[in-house]
């Protein structure tokens, strides 16, 4: 069954590789929303910022995230363990958190339509979004994740780095001052470690059509 003219936005938090990427982006497909991740913007920044090394950082990112194409990220690698470790270091500036911030509410308010995942989109992003989840995993489940991820460009990869890794950018975006890793207390948890990707998206479906059905009843339901 589908929704015409629903008007329907979802955040989705939590960790470092706990799945909320791959939740998010299964919740948006299915119910065609538009989706963008919070992270890689930060893992652009950092990108940016490591292969540009500018004297003013703020100034620098404000000029290039002012007419962004997000769909133009996915051709870019960001997924390296340099600039994850990098993003977690910028992730703590209030003033490069405002720059994406800016550019993640021009998004929503661009596409009432949307999906976003990060870290504070349910508490700083989007706090009035329709639904709210919060993902959470096994940092050892979390760690094998990424790892396998990480292998495909880097075969050298260390399964104990990544890990260290992992667990230090979650103490970093749990401890930090400005907007940190919160759960909001309207958010429904999602623990991936306990879940395949199919349970996933079944969970994740069943309270996106309990919303549907509380703010569209059935009124502008229509058959396939």
């Amino acid at each position: 069954m589908k929704y015409k003219n629903k008007n329907i936005q979802i955040s989705c938090d939590g960790g470092a590789a706990t799945g909320k990427s791959t939740g998010a982006k299964m919740i948006a497909r299915k119910y065609k929303l538009k989706f963008l991740s919070s992270g890689l913007l930060y893992r652009y920044a950092s990108y940016l910022l490591i292969k540009n090394n500018p004297k003013n950082k703020v100034i620098f990112l404000k000029k290039k995230f002012k007419n962004l194409n997000y769909d133009n990220l996915d051709k870019i690698n960001l997924h390296t363990l340099k600039i994850s470790e990098h993003s977690a270091i910028i992730a703590k500036k209030k003033e490069i958190r405002e720059i994406l911030k800016k550019f993640q509410i021009k998004f929503s308010k661009k596409y009432k339509n949307c999906c976003i995942e990060g870290r504070d989109i349910s508490t700083k992003i989007l706090p009035n979004s329709d639904l709210k989840f919060f993902f959470k995993c096994d940092l050892n489940i979390a760690a094998n994740r990424r790892y396998k991820e990480l292998k495909k460009a880097n075969p050298n990869i260390n399964l104990v780095k990544v890990k260290k890794a992992l667990r230090i950018r979650n103490i970093l975006d749990t401890k930090r001052k400005n907007s940190p890793l919160l759960k909001h207390r309207d958010s429904v948890e999602i623990d991936t470690g306990k879940l395949d990707k199919q349970a996933m998206l079944a969970k994740m479906s069943k309270h996106v059509k309990i919303l549907l059905k509380k703010k569209y009843g059935n009124r502008t339901r229509t058959k396939k």
